[in-house]
């Protein structure tokens, strides 16, 4: 796992990495970005993603994973697919940021794979301050599901865990942005 973690390190860094000023979803300034969906979509971070998210929620119980479309939805398949290959049944669920508007004007897709009540992890690329991961968790609990945890490839440590710590959601990311660099130096 140690290598995993090192290969994915340098993946993100190779691939993610952006010094340049943004805007960030959650409408703060950043002189940096993680374009997590540029690794997300190799697929060797896709393996490396997934193998790690499964050997995160392992021993959660579990139905799936789900996630706020576009950055979660590499996330969420890459971790149903190598879940899979560890004898997991964990199906996804895209959550989207609005209705589609037709059809069954619905927020989610893939429930056919569930029932109510079911538990699921979600899963972010980047989480600054907690805002998309609590509008999902907040979706999916308004269709009947019960989110477990929360987890994410990086924690730009900027309010995120404690954002979800008090919406009593247990949060895990396979990176601090500070732990990400020392692990790519190490």
């Amino acid at each position: 796992m140690n290598d995993w973690r090192k290969k994915l390190a340098a993946l993100l860094l190779a691939k993610s990495y952006l010094e340049k000023d943004v805007v960030l979803t959650s409408g703060k300034r950043s002189n940096y970005y993680f374009d997590c969906k540029q690794t997300a979509l190799h697929p060797e971070g896709a393996f490396l993603i997934g193998s790690l998210f499964v050997e995160m929620l392992r021993n959660e119980q579990i139905h799936g994973v789900a996630g706020m479309t576009l950055g979660a939805d590499p996330l969420v398949t890459a971790t149903s697919l190598m879940g899979r290959m560890q004898g997991f049944t964990w199906p996804a669920m895209i959550v989207r940021k609005e209705s589609k508007g037709h059809g069954t004007n619905s927020y989610l897709e893939g429930v056919a794979n569930f029932q109510p009540g079911d538990r699921v992890a979600v899963l972010e690329d980047v989480a600054t301050t907690g805002g998309s991961a609590l509008r999902a968790c907040q979706r999916l609990a308004d269709a009947g599901y019960k989110v477990v945890r929360v987890c994410c490839i990086l924690d730009r440590e900027e309010g995120a865990a404690d954002a979800l710590s008090a919406a009593d959601l247990p949060f895990n990311a396979l990176f601090t942005r500070s732990q990400l660099f020392h692990e790519a130096d190490s």
